[in-house]
């Protein structure tokens, strides 16, 4: 039998391989063939920037990718996988797509934030951050991956909302009577509006304008920030400033698709949400008041008012308030109770 006999390698050949070695080391690339493709994430959106939630959703689909330097890369689409909110948030449920917002129909989706909606129970920015990014915030996040499968990448608002309208200023409740106004596919919303005085249509955003047009709804309700943004100005005349509802919505990610990823990437993604959070914060609130309503919509054709709210808080306290009071007892207490 013929024995094979391995020799030792030639010191230059080791000597060689050595180097290269050292060179990966040194810079940190393996071969092309051992790199691992990026993991792709998907966010959606029902439409595109210059809208404030679009704006924020991506730039953090940007700052992820770079941020982690080839291991994640993450797609927006603003208005060109889907169109209606319920269809982005079951996307996300299912593990189709990674993250996305319900924007205004969030108590559609998760009856859970509805309390939030409620007219005139969130009084201010401030009582606001302080409740949805602390201990009220969490309990949200821990029922909504319990009970849904999705993980909260942060929440966020789309300010308070105020009516606009195509027949007359609205200045105190009875102005509202006829008025056929139309709300979120959501009860809370609907229970505003009819509370309030008006007649609520509830229509999902992409009928709204040809409704408008049409004469099926005279008006509807939109906090500052995205009356431009969304062209409302286009069907209406008169924006009235009640600030009747708070706009608290969430970015929602799929659980599974989330744990998955590595621990340095889930903070990544949660330290990244953090700062869109607050980039869509200080859009929302830098606009609105008064003198930006005036700014943005008087050069469109709109009147702008500012009622007082005492009437309308009056109002909604006696026919919209003791229903959800009974609902969410719990958090109600612990939203009346928050002080800033």
């Amino acid at each position: 039998m013929i024995q094979r006999v391995l020799l030792p390698a030639p010191r230059r050949t080791i000597l060689k391989a050595a180097a290269g070695l050292a060179g990966i080391l040194a810079t940190g690339k393996a071969p092309a063939f051992a790199q691992a493709a990026p993991k792709k994430l998907i966010i959606a959106h029902i439409v595109p920037p210059p809208e404030s939630g679009a704006i924020a959703l991506e730039w953090f689909a940007k700052a992820v990718t770079e941020r982690s330097k080839g291991e994640l890369e993450v797609e927006f689409h603003g208005g060109t996988l889907m169109t209606k909110e319920i269809d982005i948030l079951n996307g996300v449920k299912a593990g189709n797509i990674f993250m996305g917002t319900p924007s205004g129909a969030a108590a559609t989706i998760f009856p859970e934030m509805g309390v939030f909606l409620v007219p005139y129970l969130i009084q201010s920015y401030d009582q606001a951050y302080k409740l949805m990014n602390g201990t009220v915030g969490d309990k949200l996040d821990k029922v909504f991956q319990e009970k849904y499968g999705v993980k909260v990448c942060y929440f966020f608002d789309y300010g308070f909302r105020h009516f606009w309208n195509s027949k007359r200023a609205i200045n105190e409740p009875k102005d509202l009577r006829g008025l056929k106004i139309r709300t979120q596919p959501s009860k809370v919303f609907t229970d505003t509006v009819n509370g309030l005085g008006a007649v609520a249509v509830p229509l999902g955003w992409n009928e709204v304008i040809t409704a408008a047009q049409q004469g099926v709804i005279d008006g509807a309700d939109l906090p500052v920030v995205n009356m431009v943004p969304l062209k409302a100005y286009e069907v209406s005349k008169y924006y009235s400033m009640t600030g009747h509802n708070y706009g608290s919505t969430v970015v929602a990610m799929n659980l599974g698709i989330f744990n998955s990823l590595t621990p340095a990437q889930q903070k990544l993604v949660l330290d990244t949400g953090r700062e869109a959070q607050n980039k869509v914060r200080g859009i929302t609130e830098s606009i609105d008041s008064e003198k930006s309503a005036k700014e943005l919509l008087e050069p469109r054709g709109m009147t702008i008012n500012v009622p007082a709210r005492e009437p309308f808080v009056a109002r909604a306290k006696e026919k919209v308030w003791p229903a959800y009071q009974a609902q969410y007892s719990e958090l109600w207490n612990l939203i009346t109770e928050t002080k800033v």
